[in-house]
């Protein structure tokens, strides 16, 4: 099973441009109006509308904390403080906001996951 979060953005082009830019993630599928980014197995896409979707928050999650640290370190900027270990959830992660002001988390899980492959 496949899936994709649909967001309505007001800034189309900057909010696509800070996912690939700033945070990595590359195109999956562009139809009119509407672009779908890729990190891993997590697909967002962003449909163009005169109003944004805000509230939720993605997490992107990593094998290692230095990972977290280089994005971190990519993100300072936007950053709403250090990477920090949560021992209630065994993480290690830092939070920001994307352009339109969602909530972004950056993490390594501190206990063993299985990462399954992402498919084409």
């Amino acid at each position: 099973m496949a899936g994709i979060v649909f967001l309505r953005t007001r800034e189309f082009d900057h909010v696509v441009a800070f996912y690939r830019e700033r945070v990595g993630m590359t195109v999956w599928l562009e139809q009119p109006g509407i672009a779908i980014l890729r990190h891993g197995n997590l697909l967002l896409g962003f449909n163009r509308q005169e109003a944004a979707d805000a509230e939720g928050v993605f997490t992107f999650f990593y094998e290692t904390r230095a990972e977290v640290d280089m994005m971190h370190e990519r993100l300072a900027d936007i950053a709403l403080g250090p990477p920090r270990e949560n021992p209630r959830y065994r993480i290690y992660h830092f939070y920001a906001r994307d352009p339109e002001g969602r909530s972004i988390e950056f993490q390594q899980f501190l206990d063993p996951v299985q990462i399954e492959p992402a498919r084409a």
